[in-house]
Order: C-alpha cells, then sequence, then structure tokens
C-alpha cells in the first residue's frame, strides 16, 4: 500500500514541477515580448501623429 501510496505522491510532485517551470517560461517569455513591444512603441513615437 505504502508504495502504491508513493508512486502516486511521486507523481503528483512531478507533475507539479512541469507546471511550475512551464508557467515560469511563458511567464519570462510575455515579459520579454511586452518589453520588445513597448520599446518598438518608444521608438516609433516621434512617427505618430495626432
Amino acid at each position: 500500500m505504502e508504495e502504491k501510496i508513493y508512486k502516486i505522491m511521486s507523481g503528483a510532485g512531478a507533475l507539479n514541477l512541469v507546471i511550475g517551470v512551464v508557467t515560469l517560461v511563458a511567464g519570462i517569455t510575455g515579459g520579454v515580448l511586452l518589453i520588445i513591444s513597448g520599446a518598438k512603441l518608444l521608438a516609433g513615437k516621434s512617427k505618430i501623429l495626432f
């Protein structure tokens, strides 16, 4: 019985680790894309006429 519980806990831990890494990568990627788009907007602000 303990072995079955150990396997379940091991699988849950691995899944949590994978989800954490994917979330971290998605957050960093999103942040970098936002910084790049903001820099492009700031670089082209002189071309915008209202």
